[in-house]
């Protein structure tokens, strides 16, 4: 989640939620009973909303400062959860955030998020499927085309592949230079249909759509065009460098894109 080792936790599983059969020996509830319980279950569904996002904000401020990765583990909406690579990750935000494209290209880039913004933006609904096992079913993901990006780059006959660095000063990734023209690769500046949070790996994450999650690296900051493929962070320690779903690391998994 992650690979980002994983930053994201599989969904519940889904199970039987049917209602118990009554017992003849069962007890009856009074009037009162159960309007209280119908009011307290319909004062549970308007907080949800709120109670959420406070558990987001204190699970974020909190997962960089702890060194045992135990907040990691704490589930998070939309059944992900935090994770890093580094025990702190600074903040960037609309003043300080920049994006460099640079190596072998004849016109290296340097953007903002108002021109990364100010560009097409493509909208991606598909399965995140992390390399240990769990799945996002259906999760949208909005941002410019890496082809776009490239493509404006000017991208050299000699080029080969694709390194992506990240701002958290560890996390590092790499595409060969075919599968980062692909369309379902993301420079992502949403997720789940609002603006990617910095424990999700804003302002600006990468998304690979038809890969293990691993390859989707967060807070990015540097895309480098090279000669050859480098292997990344968790390929370094022992990932596939091609991640395809269902296809790589010795899993089966159903393809996501």
């Amino acid at each position: 989640m992650n690979p980002e080792r994983p930053e994201e936790r599989d969904a519940p599983e889904p199970g039987d939620r049917g209602t118990p059969e009554p017992t003849a020996t069962g007890t009856p509830i009074g009037r009162r009973v159960l309007l209280g319980t119908l009011g307290l279950g319909a004062l549970g569904v308007v907080a949800a909303p709120t109670l959420q996002r406070g558990l987001e904000a204190f699970l974020g401020s909190v997962s960089g400062k702890d060194p045992t990765g135990l907040t990691g583990l704490l589930p998070n909406g939309g059944g992900f959860r935090y994770y890093s690579v580094t025990a702190s990750v600074p903040h960037r935000n609309e003043t300080d955030y920049r994006l460099t494209v640079d190596g072998l290209v004849d016109h290296p880039k340097t953007y903002t998020l108002a021109d990364l913004r100010a560009l097409p933006q493509t909208r991606l609904v598909q399965d995140v499927q992390c390399v240990t096992g769990w799945r996002v079913p259906k999760t949208p993901f909005e941002g410019v085309r890496l082809v776009t990006l490239l493509e404006a780059a000017g991208v050299r006959s000699s080029a080969g592949a694709v390194r992506f660095t990240c701002f958290d000063g560890a996390y590092t990734e790499s595409l060969t230079l075919d599968q980062a023209r692909r369309s379902d690769v993301l420079v992502a500046l949403k997720m789940q249909d609002k603006p990617v949070s910095h424990e999700h790996g804003g302002p600006v994450r990468l998304y690979v759509a038809p890969m293990y999650f691993y390859k989707s690296a967060k807070w990015l900051s540097g895309i480098t065009v090279t000669r050859d493929v480098r292997p990344g962070y968790w390929e370094e320690r022992g990932y596939d460098v091609d991640a395809w779903v269902g296809r790589s690391n010795g899993r089966d998994d159903a393809p996501t894109s």
